[in-house]
């Protein structure tokens, strides 16, 4: 992985579903080794703008590159060598075991000539140990709580031995607990060198483990940057039309979010957010 300039990037991505645009103009440079969360209403844009990223959507106008390579001329196995997505609600075959389906993120390093071997089961065991699991293995996933399934879900990403990895909504479902439990794996990646993005609806908990913190509005950026520069009460309200108190935790000193009422109505102007390296 690079260590200097964006890893991901987009350039005036725009993004929808049949000729209904959803995501508009976007330019968003991903830090390479950070942990950036995407933010905003439901409708905003923010698991449009994933999958566009995942090149699971492909792009209106605009493009996603990869290490300066557009991300729509690689092969799908280059790209699942390198960015790993994980998107909301996955599914697993009825009665698989823990171990059977982390190995199924060892596919992009498969081929005709090359099949399973002994360092893809060495693979598999270090990330179902990457993320608490391998007292799991011999599991069936139907069995698991949803805490111990989303966990399994992060490892069989982290089989594929990606540099990114795409997150949608990864603690949906998840009591409190879990949540934090599914987050600081994903802080562990970013320590181990990976870069993350994922999309979150608990601001308070975007604000805790996040480097960079992406809010849209009307399927356009509205602010970026810092957690304390970019959920402040202006924001939150223009995104979500609440009013909000924002405050300081004494210990991290990163902002606690504390809706309070709601607004008439929600402002949807992106301003003047313009293109911008997130720091």
């Amino acid at each position: 992985m690079t260590a200097t300039g964006p890893l991901l990037r987009a350039h005036g991505l725009s993004l929808g579903y049949g000729r209904t645009p959803v995501v508009h103009d976007i330019d968003l440079d991903v830090t390479p080794g950070s942990l950036t969360v995407l933010v905003g209403a439901n409708a905003s844009g923010k698991s449009t703008l994933l999958r566009g990223l995942a090149r699971l959507l492909a792009p209106m106008s605009g493009r996603v590159t990869l290490d300066g390579v557009d991300l729509g001329s690689l092969s799908p196995r280059r790209v699942a060598r390198t960015v790993g997505v994980l998107p909301q609600s996955p599914v697993a075959p009825d009665g698989i075991r823990v171990g059977d389906l982390v190995a199924h993120g060892r596919y992009p390093h498969r081929s005709f000539f090359r099949g399973h071997r002994s360092d893809d089961d060495a693979v598999v065991a270090a990330s179902l140990a990457a993320t608490d699991a391998g007292s799991l293995v011999d599991r069936r996933v139907d069995e698991l709580s949803g805490g111990q399934r989303q966990r399994v879900w992060i490892a069989m990403v982290l089989a594929q031995q990606p540099e990114v990895l795409l997150l949608d909504e990864p603690t949906s479902a998840l009591d409190v607990a879990h949540q934090v439990e599914v987050l600081e794996v994903l802080r562990s990646e970013v320590a181990r060198g990976r870069t993350v993005v994922l999309v979150l609806h608990d601001l308070t908990l975007a604000a805790r483990y996040a480097d960079h913190v992406v809010v849209l509005a009307g399927g356009r950026i509205i602010a970026r940057g810092e957690p304390a520069r970019t959920l402040t009460e202006d924001v939150v309200g223009k995104a979500f039309g609440i009013r909000a108190r924002v405050l300081e935790d004494p210990d991290t000193g990163r902002p606690v979010i504390l809706p309070r009422s709601r607004q008439v109505a929600r402002g949807n102007d992106p301003g003047a957010v313009g293109k911008a390296t997130l720091p």
